[in-house]
């Protein structure tokens, strides 16, 4: 990998910026200066220093983002906040982007990364990968409801859900709440899924995709890297 491309990508500024800071002498590749943006550097055998400190290459990054409400799943937009906006400026070089959406009004489990071939596979319809809501409901549902929910439901005239799994937390006139898990993602899926059983959606969260939950520690807005465990659960969905 050329020098200004490595050091660009690790967050050390543009291009330009990256060619100024190597004209100062402040990059060093094993312990030597080098003044070069040009230079090609080998990352398994070469070390690359910035002011004595070691450069580390990363070519992906996961995130977990606790998304709140009011934010757009999207990397940018003209007029709305998106979660890429939610991001520090040390994230910027990464050029992020959201696994799937969740509607604006929607919080919860959101993925980010850079890695195209993941994300792929993780919203590809044959891997079937599960996500599992929170969903707080107008009106009590009925066993038929659930019933039709758990054999799949029309959402248009050409579409039925797959199977869903419906877990009954609360099933009362003052709150009536489900656990909802599908294996799809639809666009508005889970408020058509409630209108197809005359129902109305006015709270949901996603909590888990796949086999990584939501970390309870964090706040509407933040976020954190994925563990080497939670990265390796969602490589196994």
């Amino acid at each position: 990998m050329r020098l200004d491309k490595l050091l660009s990508h690790t967050g050390f500024g543009s291009r330009k910026d990256v060619k100024k800071l190597i004209k100062s002498g402040a990059v060093r590749i094993n312990e030597q200066a080098v003044k070069n943006s040009d230079s090609q550097i080998d990352l398994e055998m070469e070390t690359v220093t910035v002011h004595g400190e070691r450069v580390v290459y990363r070519e992906f990054i996961y995130l977990m983002m606790n998304k709140p409400p009011g934010v757009l799943s999207a990397t940018e937009d003209a007029r709305q906040k998106t979660v890429v906006d939610l991001l520090d400026e040390g994230c910027g070089h990464f050029d992020l982007f959201p696994v799937g959406r969740l509607d604006k009004d929607t919080e919860g489990l959101l993925l980010l990364t850079n890695d195209g071939v993941l994300a792929h596979q993780l919203l590809s319809p044959k891997k079937h990968v599960a996500k599992t809501y929170l969903v707080r409901l107008k009106k009590p549902l009925e066993e038929v409801d659930i019933d039709q929910l758990e054999s799949g439901v029309w959402i248009d005239e050409e579409y039925k859900t797959k199977p869903a799994k419906v877990e009954k937390l609360h099933n009362e006139n003052s709150l009536t709440e489900i656990h909802l898990t599908i294996t799809e993602g639809k666009f508005h899926q889970i408020k058509r899924m409630a209108k197809a059983v005359q129902n109305e959606v006015i709270f949901l969260k996603r909590l888990s995709m796949g086999n990584v939950k939501l970390d309870p520690m964090l706040g509407k807005g933040d976020y954190r890297e994925l563990t080497q465990k939670e990265l390796e659960l969602l490589q196994g969905s």
